[in-house]
């Protein structure tokens, strides 16, 4: 999928020929094509740690959403919306260096953690997946799983990255592992999938909601024998192999055709005020400084205007 380069720098991705014939207008040679492949850069790098053996790998996403990203603008004048941090007791906008953690343990009292507490706390160390147990994956209900991450073998690490998986692929075992991340220390299983491990970040039990909690569950119905068995035979009739590639976003396609149809008829909000009113703004206080500086030059420390001396007239 070809890649249009929009002027603030950021791509925009389209099939569409609409687009690039009218947003390419007045900007020559911005398409970007053949950008399918980006490069990757890994999000962390460490290692499996199982036993006495350490396998160095690198760590890279898995899944990347495809949703549609907005700006929200002023309805009046198509701004985009400025989100601040701002202080409503001190009625000012709060820099970053002077905010800090509280957790509110009753209404309107917080306990402050600062960096040095969070450092301080015991975890697992920051670049190693420490391996507790391998357990079947059948017995791992879906719902713990959180994030996707592949893990590929760093340098050095290429034999002892394809010793465990084959290990794993032989035992039909998964590991159940404990990593840091961030700032954060998950439960996470670890699993073969082709010629990669990966690595799926995990809930802890007190993280998942009890379904038994819902009320509307609490309740109890008598099925029919030949209901339950025309169930399953209409289960039976559509059951397929899963092939991802057959399920698509209908939703996500169907709004990039209403944005594309709106560029082709021209249908499209400029900002009342672009950015580049903040430079000629600056540009225009600079000016002002330099003549305001040229003015005290004419004054003297008491502010009085310093007179130029008169040059005298040669007398023949």
């Amino acid at each position: 999928m070809p890649a249009y380069c929009l002027p603030s720098g950021g791509r925009y991705y389209s099939q569409s020929p609409v687009f690039r014939e009218w947003w390419c207008k007045g900007w020559p040679g911005i398409l970007l094509e053949n950008l399918e492949v980006r490069a990757l850069r890994p999000l962390w790098k460490g290692a499996i740690s199982f036993g006495l053996v350490n396998v160095p790998v690198k760590l890279y996403k898995a899944t990347e959403g495809s949703d549609l990203k907005y700006n929200y603008l002023h309805a009046k004048c198509k701004t985009p919306i400025q989100y601040r941090k701002y202080c409503p007791y001190c009625q000012v906008e709060v820099p970053l260096e002077e905010i800090v953690r509280g957790y509110e343990y009753e209404k309107g009292k917080y306990v402050i953690l600062r960096e040095e507490d969070l450092e301080g706390i015991p975890r697992e160390a920051a670049r190693s997946i420490n391996i507790l147990d391998f357990v079947d994956l059948a017995e791992i209900d879906p719902i713990y799983f959180d994030r996707a991450y592949y893990l590929v073998p760093a340098d050095t690490g290429q034999k002892a990255y394809v010793l465990l998986r084959q290990a794993m692929e032989a035992t039909g075992k998964i590991a159940i592992a404990r990593v840091s991340l961030r700032t954060r220390e998950s439960l996470a299983a670890l699993r073969t999938s082709g010629k990669a491990l990966v690595l799926n970040t995990m809930f802890y039990p007190r993280e998942v909601r009890p379904a038994e909690q819902l009320p509307e569950l609490n309740f109890e119905v008598k099925l029919h024998e030949n209901e339950i068995k025309m169930a399953v035979t209409l289960i039976n009739n559509l059951a397929s192999r899963f092939e991802p590639e057959k399920y698509t976003d209908e939703y996500r396609k169907a709004l990039l055709e209403i944005i594309e149809a709106r560029i082709a008829a021209e249908e499209v909000a400029v900002p009342a005020r672009p950015a580049g009113d903040k430079v000629v703004d600056l540009m225009e206080a600079l000016r002002a400084s330099i003549e305001l500086a040229k003015q005290e030059k004419t004054l003297n420390p008491a502010g009085e205007e310093v007179k130029k001396p008169r040059r005298r007239r040669k007398t023949s």
